[in-house]
C-alpha cells in the first residue's frame, strides 16, 4: 500500500479504492442484519455483493410451502418501539403488510385457576407513562391485590435502572425480581409472560441488563411503545421478495446458495473472499452470520479472543402448527397461563388457507424441554391443551399438525452475555461484524438484527470516507 492509497477523512485514515473506482463491499449473510448492511452501503454509493448460503433471504425469519399453505417457520412479532425494524419495513415498502395494533391489547387466558378458566387483558390507555398501564394492572385478574401493588413498585424501581450498567448484566432477572418482592405467581403471570417471548428465556436464565432493556423500553418509555405488530402476509414476502426487490433497485449483486469459504486480507490492504469457483476482491467485508460461523471465518488477530464468540450460547424456539376444519379462535392471538401453551396466533389468512377451517400457530419460546420431542409426542401433549384453552376446538377435526424447530433460534440471554457480545468493528481494517448477537444492547430480535446492520454499515462507510447519516435519529 502506498501513500496514494490513503486519504484522511474527519481525522481518520480511510482506504481509497484502487484505480479510483467505486469501493466494493462484500456482505456475508442474507438475514436482516446482512440485508440492512447491504442496503445502507449501496445507498451510500458502495458497490455491494451479498452472499447467502440458503436459497432465499431472511435468515431465521422465513416462509416455506407445505401443500397449499405458505408457512412461516415461526411466529415473529415486533413492538412499536422497534424503530429499526420499522425502518426496514418502510425501506422495503412492506410496512402496510405488517401493521401495529392501534393500542396494546393482549388477551391472557388462565385455565389453571381453581375457580375455572379466567380471561384477563393487558391493555394500555391514552394516559402518559406509567399511568397508561395502571387501569389494566388494577383490574388484572391473574394477580392478587397485593401482587398488583408489588408489580407497580417493582416497575417504578426498574424505570430508574440503566440497562447498560455492566453490573446488571452479571445478575439474573429472577434474583432482581426476588429482591423487589415479586412472588412466583407475579413472575409467571406477568414478568415471564412478557420476558419469555422477548428474551427467549425464563427469569432465572435471563440477564437483568437485557430484561431491564426490554421492560424499560417496551413498557416504560412511551405510551404506545409496547403496541404489537406482526406480518399479515408470509414473512418471506417481506424479508425475501420485497427485500430482494429493494436490493436489486440499488444494483446489489445478490448470490444465493453461495457460502463464503475463506476470508483473507491481501498485502495491498484489500480483502479476498473465497466462494465456490470465484474469489471476490473487496475494500470492506461485513460478516452477518451466526457467531460460530463468524468464528470460523475470522482471520487471525481480528478479535482479541475470538473463541469468546463460542461462549455465546443459543436458545431454541419451537412452533406447533395446527389446521382445524372449523374456526376455533376469534381473536388474532392470545397467551395462556396454567398451561404449557404460551402464545397462539391465527395464521389462516396469511397462509392462504382456503376451503374453510382455521390455521393456528403455537409459539413456544425457551423450548429446551420440547425441542427434540417427536411430532407424535408433541401432538399428544398440545392438542388436548388447545382444547382446554379453546372450547370450540373440542370435537373439531384436525386437517394437519406439524412442527417447525429452530434449535439455535437466538443467542441465550444469560447473565454475563453482555461482555461476550462484540461490537461492529474488529482489529482488521475493513472487516465488520453484524447480527442480532452482536453488541446492540437488545436481545436477539429482528430489531437487534437491523440495528447491527446499521452499525456495521456505518463503521464501513466511515472507514471508506463516505458520508453516513444514521437512519434513527435517537441513535445518531
Amino acid at each position: 500500500m502506498t501513500a496514494d492509497d490513503i486519504r484522511v477523512t474527519g481525522g481518520h485514515a480511510a482506504l481509497r479504492p484502487h484505480g479510483g473506482e467505486r469501493p466494493h463491499a462484500v456482505v456475508v449473510g442474507g438475514g436482516l442484519a446482512g440485508v440492512t448492511s447491504a442496503l445502507q452501503l449501496a445507498e451510500a454509493g458502495v458497490r455491494v455483493t451479498l452472499l447467502e448460503g440458503r436459497p432465499r433471504l431472511g435468515g431465521l425469519a422465513f416462509s416455506f410451502r407445505r401443500g397449499d399453505l405458505t408457512v412461516d417457520n415461526g411466529q415473529h412479532v415486533y413492538l412499536r418501539c422497534c424503530t429499526a425494524y420499522r425502518w426496514f419495513l418502510d425501506r422495503v415498502d412492506g410496512a402496510h403488510l405488517a401493521p401495529v395494533q392501534p393500542r396494546l391489547d393482549v388477551p391472557v387466558l388462565d385455565v389453571g385457576h381453581p375457580a375455572g378458566p379466567r380471561l384477563g387483558r393487558l391493555r394500555r390507555t391514552a394516559l402518559p407513562v406509567p399511568l397508561h398501564l395502571a387501569k389494566s394492572l388494577a383490574t388484572y385478574p391473574h394477580l392478587s391485590l397485593a401482587e398488583r401493588a408489588g408489580v407497580a413498585r417493582a416497575a417504578l424501581a426498574l424505570k430508574k435502572l440503566d440497562p447498560a450498567d455492566p453490573a446488571l448484566d452479571g445478575i439474573d432477572f429472577a434474583t432482581w425480581l426476588g429482591r423487589h418482592g415479586q412472588s412466583a405467581r407475579a413472575i409467571e403471570a406477568l414478568w415471564d409472560l412478557v420476558g419469555v417471548a422477548t428474551l427467549n428465556a425464563t427469569a432465572p436464565h435471563a440477564s437483568m441488563g437485557l430484561a431491564a432493556m426490554v421492560f424499560k423500553t417496551g413498557l416504560l418509555s412511551e405510551n404506545g411503545a409496547a403496541d404489537i405488530g406482526w406480518a399479515h402476509v408470509p414473512l418471506g414476502e417481506l424479508h425475501d421478495t420485497l427485500a430482494r426487490k429493494a436490493l436489486d433497485s440499488l444494483g446489489v449483486r445478490t448470490e444465493l446458495r453461495t457460502k463464503a469459504e475463506r476470508i483473507t486480507r491481501s498485502d495491498d490492504g484489500r480483502w479476498s473472499v473465497q466462494v465456490p469457483g470465484e474469489t471476490l476482491r473487496a475494500d470492506a467485508v461485513v460478516l452477518a452470520v451466526p457467531q460460530r460461523e463468524t468464528r470460523e471465518l475470522l482471520p487471525d488477530g481480528a478479535l482479541d479472543d475470538p473463541d469468546r464468540l463460542l461462549d455465546i450460547g443459543t436458545a431454541p424456539i419451537l412452533n406447533l402448527h395446527v389446521v382445524y376444519d372449523r374456526k376455533v379462535l376469534r381473536q388474532p392471538f392470545f397467551t395462556a397461563l396454567g398451561s404449557p401453551v404460551q402464545w397462539v396466533f391465527d395464521r389462516t389468512e396469511s397462509s392462504g388457507l382456503t376451503g374453510g377451517g382455521q390455521y393456528l400457530a403455537v409459539s413456544q419460546s425457551a423450548a429446551q424441554d420440547d425441542i427434540d420431542e417427536p411430532v407424535a409426542v408433541l401432538r399428544e401433549r398440545y392438542l388436548p391443551e388447545l382444547e382446554r384453552l379453546l372450547p370450540a376446538a373440542r370435537g373439531a377435526g384436525i386437517r394437519d399438525f406439524f412442527v417447525t424447530r429452530e434449535r439455535t433460534a437466538t443467542f441465550a440471554p444469560t447473565p454475563g452475555v453482555g461482555r461476550l457480545r462484540p461490537g461492529a468493528g474488529t482489529h482488521a481494517p475493513g472487516l465488520y461484524l453484524a447480527g442480532a448477537w452482536t453488541a446492540t444492547g437488545w436481545p436477539a430480535t429482528m430489531e437487534s438484527a437491523v440495528r447491527s446492520g446499521f452499525s456495521a454499515a456505518g463503521a464501513a462507510l466511515r472507514a471508506l470516507g463516505r458520508r453516513h447519516d444514521h437512519p434513527l435519529q435517537e441513535a445518531a
